[in-house]
């Protein structure tokens, strides 16, 4: 993968191809930002880089140098061999370039959120290597643009909680003790290292605090707060931005072939996320469905039909728990933009069609007294969902404060 199939975040990309021109590449990264706006392509993207150009830029330079020096008419007959480049940089080039293609360099090493298979012993800890199969796929069939929702439906697990276990990181250890059978980089990828559990991030810290010769970690994170303060403090974080509405509407003009029209639109939605854009152009997306959800549970709360919003629960409840705070996450995203829609300017509100159909009568329900306070629910809603609480007590406690809470004037 190359760093223009990365979907703007130029800057991000300059970065970091100076820190490596320039010799100041740190040996712990951690890509920072929302999801979809291109961490974990950025990520992986960077990897290639430093398992191929990178290694042969250098070295061509080197030989274009070493010819110079040894050539007669130059005035200067002296060689300077220690600067050869070997006859084969050509083929070990291509070769390189070859498995980074196919993103099987033996170099590149991924660390992922896992789950544990009914299929898998009881005494066995999940590692990446078990899924290395499903996250390739994944990773080469749609591009690096995917979401936890894909990867755990990927994994065949859409009702568990994925970790990065304790076994992950003894895998690191023992891989990165091995030498770089190019010659030159490794690089280990960890995406959403908030995930692992506290045995493996101590594990993790010890091994970043000591890595291996000319090993790199390339970390992609959504919640870095969540990390261990000592693993924060021994990473260079890099923020990585929402993209733009016109880097979007262009990307989506170019790569998915819709009218300017369409991708202005669609832009605009996705709020900086390349993902959202994505899953605005499928038909029939999850939204709608958030959307028919959303529209029933402010009807029943304001309607107060205790009976029916405990079934509303349950229904939420049947989710996975990934697909439970995604449905929280639209659930403030909406609740944000009816508050938005109250101002009557047309270039705050963010919303599809159905969306502003709904908020034309509804968003007066939103206002200053209570906009907050429902911010909070939704939130720690999303957090005891992270914790694995009872999801139908979660819930059905969601709905009977968005009772009260829409009274509030």
């Amino acid at each position: 993968m190359k760093f223009d199939e990365v979907i703007g975040q130029e800057e991000v990309k300059e970065r970091l191809l100076q820190m490596t021109r320039e010799g100041r590449l740190p040996h712990a990264i951690m890509l920072c930002g929302p999801q979809g706006v291109g961490k974990k392509a950025l990520a992986v993207a960077f990897a290639c880089y430093l398992l191929g150009e990178s290694r042969y830029e250098v070295r061509g330079a080197r030989y274009e140098n070493t010819l110079l020096q040894n050539n007669p008419e130059q005035g200067n007959l002296a060689p300077r061999t220690s600067n050869l480049v070997p006859r084969d940089t050509d083929l070990a080039s291509r070769n390189a370039e070859a498995m980074l293609r196919k993103l099987e360099h033996p170099d590149l090493h991924f660390t992922y959120p896992t789950i544990k298979l009914p299929s898998m012993g009881s005494d066995h800890t999940p590692v990446s290597d078990d899924f290395a199969h499903e996250w390739h796929d994944l990773l080469t069939g749609g591009g690096p643009y995917f979401t936890m929702d894909e990867w755990m439906t990927a994994m065949g697990g859409e009702n568990q909680q994925a970790i990065i276990t304790a076994g992950e990181s003894d895998e690191l250890v023992r891989k990165l003790s091995l030498k770089s059978s190019q010659g030159g980089y490794k690089v280990s990828v960890i995406w959403l290292p908030e995930r692992m559990n506290i045995a493996c991030a101590n594990k993790l810290l010890k091994l970043i605090e000591e890595p291996p010769q000319q090993t790199v970690f390339l970390m992609v994170s959504e919640e870095p707060d969540q990390l261990l303060e000592t693993i924060r403090s021994r990473v260079q974080r890099i923020d990585v931005k929402r993209l733009p509405t016109e880097t979007i509407s262009q990307a989506l003009v170019e790569r998915r072939g819709i009218s300017e029209e369409q991708a202005h639109r669609i832009s605009r939605l996705a709020n900086g996320s390349w993902l959202r854009a994505l899953q605005e152009l499928q038909v029939g997306t999850e939204n709608e469905q958030f959307l028919d959800l959303y529209i029933s549970l402010m009807r029943l709360a304001y309607q107060r039909k205790i009976r029916d919003l405990r079934k509303w629960s349950e229904v939420l409840a049947g989710f996975g728990r990934e697909k439970q705070k995604r449905f929280l996450q639209y659930f403030l995203r909406m609740t944000r933009e009816c508050f938005m829609y109250n101002f009557g300017q047309q270039e705050l509100v963010y919303m599809t069609e159905q969306e502003e159909q709904f908020a034309k009568n509804f968003a007066r329900f939103v206002n200053e007294a209570n906009i907050l306070p429902i911010y909070d629910l939704a939130n720690r809603a999303i957090r005891d969902i992270g914790q694995n609480a009872n999801a139908k007590i979660v819930f059905f406690d969601f709905t009977l404060q968005t009772i009260v809470l829409l009274l509030q004037k």
